[in-house]
């Protein structure tokens, strides 16, 4: 069964994306890969733990901080009580899905209108 971890608060800092969380990420390896959950208006960042996937979770209420992040290219970092891990390769992740997203119908309307607002 597949971990969900829902970031909390974004904000930028020393030119870094910091996603914070207060539920642990120790363990977790970045993906290198982002999905689209277009039900809860959510952007996923993929890890992986022992013996499955960890679902970071980006909300919408974040999006506004993930947009000045892609267009500065800050590297971004999740980060928790006990540590913190770089999301490699976040930002070009970032760009694709959202660059795929507009204008795209599959995504279902109220997220590719959400998407195009704040991107």
């Amino acid at each position: 069964m597949n971990k969900t971890i829902k970031i909390d608060a974004a904000q930028i800092e020393n030119n870094r994306l910091h996603l914070i969380t207060s539920e642990a990420i120790t363990g977790l390896i970045p993906r290198e890969h982002i999905l689209v959950d277009s039900d809860h208006f959510s952007f996923i960042y993929l890890m992986e733990g022992h013996d499955d996937y960890t679902y970071i979770v980006l909300p919408e209420s974040i999006w506004s901080t993930l947009k000045e992040s892609v267009i500065n290219k800050f590297p971004a970092m999740v980060i928790s009580e006990e540590e913190q891990i770089e999301l490699i390769a976040f930002q070009e992740e970032l760009e694709y899905v959202i660059n795929n997203i507009k204008g795209n119908g599959n995504y279902g309307d109220e997220m590719v209108g959400k998407v195009e607002q704040i991107f």
